[in-house]
């Protein structure tokens, strides 16, 4: 009763600049991610109204050399039907995901995928297994279609000594259908002669 979100949020995606050419200048789509360890599960991410995350990110990227200029896409979205995880109420959600696969896995003679590397656990293969197997298991079932994957990470080193507050933490979203983008835009920079509303 309580677990829907508000209409639109603003959000935002970092990419190199040749995907933000064809996105924001030639009107193309953005690609959904189909990798393994995809933290929410397969579709397009964002980082919900958190620039500054998401430029950091496309700037690891550079490092890494998978980008060559870093840039940061802003887009509006409705969530639509949202497989919540920053809400407990999707917990058992979860759980009926994992004990699913698990036994599919078994039964199937594989080992279970597991999340690695690092305290942060950033190749996130159970997580985007179990995600995987609750789209799967409701359109198998003739269920509602999660539009939307939410999730809140708390990741990256203390703010400071001590602190449960970390440097990276931040809700991320994975859009599946991509009619919940309403438009994309180039985000603005900050006027400082005026207040932030």
């Amino acid at each position: 009763m309580y677990s829907k979100l508000p209409n639109l949020v603003v959000a935002f995606h970092g990419c190199d600049k040749s995907t933000f050419d064809d996105v924001i200048l030639m009107n193309k789509p953005l690609k959904p991610s189909n990798n393994s360890y995809d933290w929410l599960g397969n579709g397009i991410y964002f980082w919900e109204s958190n620039k500054q995350r998401a430029q950091e990110w496309a700037e690891e990227q550079v490092i890494r050399k998978k980008y060559t200029t870093p840039a940061v896409i802003g887009a509006v979205i409705d969530l639509g039907y949202c497989l919540n995880l920053a809400d407990s109420a999707f917990f058992p959600v979860l759980r009926i995901g994992y004990e699913i696969l698990s036994k599919r896995i078994r039964n199937e003679g594989k080992q279970l995928p597991y999340n690695r590397v690092g305290d942060d656990k950033v190749i996130r293969d159970l997580d985007c297994a179990v995600i995987e197997q609750i789209h799967d298991l409701n359109i198998s079932n003739k269920e509602k279609f999660f539009d939307s994957v939410r999730g809140l990470f708390i990741e990256g080193k203390e703010v400071y000594e001590g602190s449960g507050f970390r440097s990276k933490t931040h809700i991320q979203i994975c859009i599946r259908n991509p009619n919940c983008i309403k438009g994309y835009f180039n985000p603005l920079i900050e006027d400082i002669k005026y207040p932030l509303p």
